[in-house]
Parts: C-alpha cells; structure tokens; sequence
C-alpha cells in the first residue's frame, strides 16, 4: 500500500488516497446487514417492546395509537443506533477523510481491526437501521421514504463497488466521501430523534417545545449548509480524478439528500410556530381566568 506523507494536510490528504480495498470484510457486507437487521428486530421484540418503554414511559407510551407507538419505538432505535455509531465511528472517520490515515491502518495499536473494517461496518448498521424503519413504521413519509432509500442505496453502492478495483477507478474516494454524508445525516438527525420522543413525553409543555423545535429547525438548515459546503469542497478538490459518471451522479444525489434535510427543517419550523401559538393560546385562556 502506497504511504501518505503524514504531513499533507485536509483536501491533499484525500487527493493522494490510494485505490485500495475498504476492508477484508466488504465480501461479506450482505452477511453484516443481516446481523444488524436481526439484532435490531431481537433489541424491539425482547427488550423495548417486552418491557422496556412500558416501564419508563408508562401510559404515556401504552396510551399512544399504534402508528404513534411505532414511530416513537423506532426514535429510540433510530437514536441509539445513531449515537452508537457516531462514538465508534467517528475516531477512523475523521481520520481518514482529514487527516493522514488509511483505510488499511489499524483502529488500535496491536489490532488486527482497522479502520475500513469500522466504517465498513458502520455502513451496514447505518443502512440496516434504514431498512428496519421502512419496514416497521406504520406510515413513512415520500420525502423520508426517498432519503432512506437513497442512503441504503448509495451506501451499499459505495460498497459494492470496491470489490472490483479494476474498473472502479474511485471507489475509494467514493466511499470515503459517502461517509461524510453518512456524518452528516447522523449528526443532523441526532436531535430530532430526541425532539419526537420528548414532544410524545411532554405534549403539553408548549414553551419547552417551541424552543426544542426552533433548535431542532436552525441546527438542521445550518447542518445541511455545512454539510454541502464540506463535500463540494472535496467533490471539487478531487475533481481530476472523478470518473464522468460519478461527476454528474453526485451532485445530482447530494440535492436529493440536501432536499429532504431541508425539508425536515421545514417540518421542525412549522412545529415551533404550532407550538407557540399554542403557547399564546393558553396564556390567553389565562388571562381569560
């Protein structure tokens, strides 16, 4: 494997990655996803649904219709899945895609595991816990039905492509430039997993809503911004070396994904403006008495 200079800083790095297999463990990503798929259906089907909502949230969970129980069960999946990739993947991924890392480096010193084996494997939890929502939830959205397919398609695209260095000249760089997608997404929907699950905890607390959505709103516009900002300037930086397909196809894929993040702020907006009327309401009602 060709070494990097370890002192090529930020978009050079990325410039000079070598073409190289993600990680020994890319054949057997389809057997990674179903290990997901199944660990989550075991975590919903002996541990949050057996018992572990029903005692933390009582009747504020039993009470709730079985799409709204549905939907606030997959928050909790959809949130923790999340912040459990977000802690172990966010040491290879940064420093691979900015800093002077390979994908072939070890996670640890003496480890046999290396970087591409965490993001690869992350990949797969990411695209699993996807798939698990489409199939679950009572009713998606069109907007969230097209981003999650479009992750899961992209990420495994991203995969997929790898095994065969031959022809895909930038599979590397494809890969690496898809996880900061994947940073980016998780980051940004951490909160409004949080947001759902306190709104069906606390409907009633209209001041503490508007001021949850109104965060939730303005750090996922500002989120997507960054978000765009960051891989236009590494789609442009590695500009020379894209393959014509993927120099129309990602811009085009970064829009749809930056649509349907954008359109999430929307829908956070239009709850902080229900939740401050509300709130005046009852001030109002109050005054009233």
């Amino acid at each position: 494997m060709p070494d990097i200079d370890p002192h090529i800083p930020g978009d050079e790095h990325i410039k000079h990655t070598p073409l190289t297999i993600l990680s020994k463990l890319s054949p057997y990503s389809g057997l990674i996803l179903a290990v997901v798929l199944v660990i989550l259906f075991l975590i919903k089907q002996n541990i949050l649904e057996a018992f572990l909502l029903r005692r933390l949230y009582t009747t504020k969970y039993t009470l709730l219709s079985d799409r709204d129980r549905r939907g606030f069960l997959n928050h909790h999946i959809a949130g923790g899945t999340k912040l459990l990739i977000l802690i172990v993947g966010v040491y290879p991924f940064i420093d691979v895609a900015f800093r002077y890392a390979q994908l072939g480096d070890r996670f640890a010193p003496h480890s046999k595991v290396t970087l591409g084996d965490v993001l690869v494997v992350c990949t797969q939890v990411l695209c699993g816990m996807y798939i698990f929502e489409l199939i679950y939830r009572v009713k998606v959205s069109p907007i969230a039905t097209m981003h999650h397919l479009g992750t899961i398609l992209v990420g495994e695209a991203a995969v997929a492509i790898s095994l065969d260095l031959s022809r895909e000249k930038n599979a590397t760089i494809e890969f690496i430039l898809c996880t900061v997608w994947g940073a980016f997404d998780i980051i940004c929907e951490l909160l409004p997993h949080i947001a759902i699950i306190l709104y069906r905890l606390r409907p009633t607390h209209h001041l503490f809503l508007s001021r949850l959505f109104r965060f939730a709103a303005i750090s996922t516009f500002f989120g997507t911004i960054c978000e765009t900002f960051v891989i236009f300037y590494l789609f442009g930086s590695l500009w020379p070396q894209w393959q014509i397909a993927f120099k129309i196809v990602t811009p085009l894929l970064h829009c749809a994904f930056s649509a349907t993040q954008l359109h999430g702020s929307w829908i956070f907006w239009k709850m902080w403006k229900r939740q401050e009327k509300l709130l005046a309401e009852k001030l109002e009602e109050g005054d009233e008495e």
